[in-house]
C-alpha cells in the first residue's frame, strides 16, 4: 500500500531543493518567507555569517494593530511592506528570495509583490 507524504513533508523537501541552488550573503541577503495556519514571517538573513539581519512578523504588535486578520493575502501584503521598510533602514536594498517550498501564489505572492513595490530589489 503507498502512503501518501504530508504536505508539510513535502514542502521541507522542496525547500532542502531551494536552499541547495541560492544562499543569502552580506551583499545579498536572503528573504525567507514562512507561513503557518494563523501567521506570516519574513526574516532577511545572511547565510555565510549565520545571522538573521531583520525579521518582522504578524504576531509582532505593531504590526498586528493595523491588520484585521493575520492570515490573509492582505496581511501577507502588509507584512511585505513592513520588512521592505526595515530593511531599508539597515541599509539592505537587495534580496534573494526565499520562498520556503511554498508555491508561488496568494499570500507569497502578495508579500512578494509587496516587498518589490516598497523598494527591495529581488
Amino acid at each position: 500500500m503507498v502512503s501518501k507524504k504530508s504536505r508539510n513533508e513535502v514542502r521541507v523537501k522542496k525547500h532542502k531543493r531551494l536552499r541547495n541552488r541560492f544562499s543569502g550573503t552580506a551583499e545579498r541577503p536572503r528573504l525567507a518567507v514562512f507561513r503557518s495556519n494563523n501567521h506570516m514571517y519574513a526574516q532577511i538573513i545572511d547565510d555565510t555569517a549565520h545571522h538573521t539581519l531583520v525579521s518582522a512578523s504578524t504576531l509582532q504588535k505593531d504590526v498586528k494593530a493595523e491588520l484585521e486578520k493575520t492570515n490573509n493575502v492582505e496581511a501577507a501584503a502588509y507584512l511585505g511592506t513592513v520588512i521592505a521598510k526595515r530593511a531599508i533602514e539597515k541599509g539592505i536594498t537587495t534580496v534573494v528570495f526565499d520562498r520556503g517550498g511554498y508555491v508561488y501564489h496568494g499570500k507569497v505572492k502578495a508579500l512578494a509583490d509587496a516587498a518589490r513595490e516598497a523598494g527591495l530589489n529581488f
